[in-house]
């Protein structure tokens, strides 16, 4: 189920408002008209008149001193945000709550934070990161005795699971309905209904029938599920009705449909409506991450622009990076509609559903990988950015100078992974590389030597030895050469904390031998070939995603030479990059 189409505010209100229902002003008529003109222009997504009826609900709450119930507020206020797809503001106010309660020491109400930053990781797809988040909710419920609203928490771990692994899902509703059970029976059947329903997802129609009767038997009894109009979606598809079903989960389900239809068309195996109906349905779910991203690029240039009077060159830096990203997003936005579009038989749709499906996934891991190459350099940024802009913390000179490192240092690192992207996709796209320049190589590879020991620890040297006379040039790319050795020497600066790296060239059999060699981590002969492919990363704490070896293999080529690595090397690493003189 695609979160970006789901209103939060049911499950927040479940989660946590329930725990202070035994406050006195709950029956105050001033605190019903307060609330219910909050939530009716929350529903509304009315933002001016959102804010000021939140202003005032807060303000009432606060006189009442009833701070479990201005937080939940402070959440809801969160989640309009979210559905409002601004998930930068969202992140920002998430932060700010869960600083205010830790400075204030409010530990029972700290799990209203981490709860929302649960939902925005989902938001932004980084699925562990959400589950981690909501399992330390469930250990803060359970140590201050929230046991009524633990169910909630446990659904939404199964709503990450899911799609992942059906089984951990199934038996995450088990402990959710035994803690129902037992401190909140009004919520078993609606996970009884989630749990028929995964059933179908998964295939096993018998079970879901069984569970579909169950079901009818409880709506006999009273009892209601915010997951009924699936359940009669789905229970026509599995009775053989499947073109009423797709009717009804257009006319029923609203957004919830669409995620739907694609599911029920394959189980009855018909794999062109199946294929369609995805296309349609990933389309509109990338046109809402477009606006995520357009909508967080815009919190974070107002960021920035707090820093604009103190710091002008640093935003041409920041506009250049700005641009960087625009391109990637551009680059994304053509990925998406890579699809296949001729069908010849039914053999044939169904290979093309199932490739659209591993593309999706595919395009998720690669976002999510760029995506967090990106952010961490771009929250220092941003922070330090803060930080100068306030007189009350820009420090001394000497911290002024850190911080200026810091950010020239997080600005490099996004500029070399995108030069290595467009890199990529530049050498991709060219069949031949213009060769008429003649290059000093001792100088080049001073010039190298100079530049990067900026970028080194204090414990590493860097050296060249050579073998060639000073005059000694090559008929090349120079652009493109330099391009190599400084793919080589980023992997062997970020590998080497202490000791040396050693630039060396000498030419052998009408060859030239270029070689980078450093006394860093190493790298296993069991790996010299699979190190050049595109996004390997054999240390996933290191920064960078798996491009620079690649790139510099594949510009050596069009030089018409190669890199490679040496085994035979022990005590680091060291590439030898070998072209032909002529």
């Amino acid at each position: 189920m695609n979160l970006r189409r789901i209103l939060l505010i049911a499950t927040l209100i479940v989660a946590t408002v329930e725990t202070a229902a035994s406050t006195d002003h709950k029956n105050d008529a001033k605190y019903k008209v307060l609330r219910d003109s909050m939530t009716h222009a929350f529903n509304d997504g009315d933002s001016a008149r959102f804010y000021t009826h939140l202003t005032n609900l807060q303000n009432y709450l606060l006189g009442q001193n009833d701070l479990h119930g201005y937080y939940t507020q402070r959440c809801n206020d969160i989640i309009f945000e979210m559905n409002r797809q601004k998930i930068f503001e969202a992140y920002t106010k998430a932060a700010e709550l869960s600083k205010e309660l830790r400075e204030k020491k409010l530990d029972k109400e700290m799990y209203m934070a981490v709860n929302m930053m649960g939902h925005i990781n989902k938001y932004c797809g980084n699925k562990e990161a959400a589950k981690k988040c909501w399992y330390e909710v469930i250990d803060m419920m359970e140590k201050n005795g929230y046991y009524e609203s633990i169910p909630p928490i446990y659904m939404n771990i199964i709503n990450v699971a899911l799609d992942d692994d059906a089984q951990e899902a199934l038996d995450l509703m088990d402990k959710a309905k035994e803690i129902a059970q037992k401190y909140s029976p009004e919520r078993v059947f609606d996970i009884e209904t989630r749990k028929t329903l995964t059933y179908y997802n998964s295939g096993d129609i018998d079970k879901f029938l069984k569970g579909y009767k169950a079901y009818k038997e409880g709506e006999k009894k009273g009892h209601s599920s915010v997951h009924g109009r699936s359940m009669e979606a789905y229970y026509l598809a599995s009775t053989g009705r499947v073109d009423e079903a797709i009717e009804y989960a257009k006319r029923e389900m609203g957004d919830e449909g669409a995620d739907a239809i694609p599911l029920i068309y394959e189980r009855a195996g018909r794999w062109e409506e199946a294929y369609r109906s995805f296309k349609k349905e990933s389309l509109a779910s990338d046109s809402i991450d477009n606006v995520v991203i357009i909508n967080s690029m815009q919190g974070i240039q107002d960021q920035i622009k707090l820093y604009e009077a103190e710091k002008k060159s640093a935003m041409d830096r920041t506009y250049a990076m700005l641009g960087a990203i625009f391109l990637l997003t551009l680059l994304i936005v053509a990925l998406i509609y890579i699809v296949q579009t001729r069908k010849k038989h039914m053999q044939e749709l169904r290979k093309a559903y199932k490739k659209a499906m591993e593309s999706e996934k595919m395009k998720t891991a690669f976002i999510q990988n760029v995506t967090h190459e990106v952010r961490t350099p771009l929250n220092i940024i941003t922070g330090f950015a803060q930080v100068i802009a306030n007189p009350e913390l820009a420090g001394n000179p000497e911290e002024r100078q850190h911080i200026s490192k810091m950010m020239q240092k997080s600005t490099r690192q996004v500029t070399v992974l995108m030069d290595e992207i467009i890199g990529l996709s530049l050498i991709d796209s060219t069949d031949q590389m213009n060769k008429n320049d003649e290059p000093k190589i001792n100088d080049m590879l001073r010039g190298l030597q100079t530049e990067y020991q900026d970028y080194v620890t204090e414990e590493t040297e860097i050296k060249v030895e050579t073998e060639l006379d000073d005059e000694f040039k090559l008929r090349t790319n120079e652009n493109m050469l330099r391009r190599i050795l400084a793919c080589l020497m980023e992997n062997a600066t970020k590998y080497t904390s202490k000791g040396c790296i050693t630039l060396g060239a000498k030419t052998e059999e009408n060859m030239l031998k270029l070689s980078v060699e450093d006394t860093g981590s190493g790298i296993p002969a069991e790996e010299a070939e699979r190190i050049f492919d595109r996004f390997v990363k054999l240390d996933s704490f290191k920064e960078g995603i798996g491009l620079g070896l690649p790139l510099s293999r594949r510009l050596a080529e069009q030089l018409g030479g190669n890199v490679e690595l040496d085994t035979t090397y022990a005590g680091g690493a060291r590439f030898i990059v070998t072209l032909g003189i002529s």
